[in-house]
């Protein structure tokens, strides 16, 4: 019997973005040009992301995916 494929689409990134998007935890975005960005996700499409940097007093950042090396939550550190 032959083995089934896996789907084309499993919407994990969908499900993450979410969960990102709803909880607002920091977040660390590493570029394909090597610089990281921070901030917690505001808003996405199936282009871009938005990056919220607002306690940090710098801009906000409209990100296309594309450009995106990899994400990753930030650790809150106890004080």
């Amino acid at each position: 019997m032959p083995k089934s494929k896996a789907p084309a689409q499993t919407f994990e990134e969908v499900r993450y973005l979410r969960y990102l998007a709803e909880r607002k935890p920091t977040i660390r975005i590493k570029l394909v040009s090597g610089e990281e960005v921070e901030g917690y996700l505001e808003y996405w499409d199936a282009h871009f992301l938005r990056l919220t940097r607002e306690d940090r007093g710098e801009p906000n950042l409209f990100i296309f995916k594309h450009e995106i090396r990899y994400l990753y939550e930030v650790e809150e550190k106890a004080e």
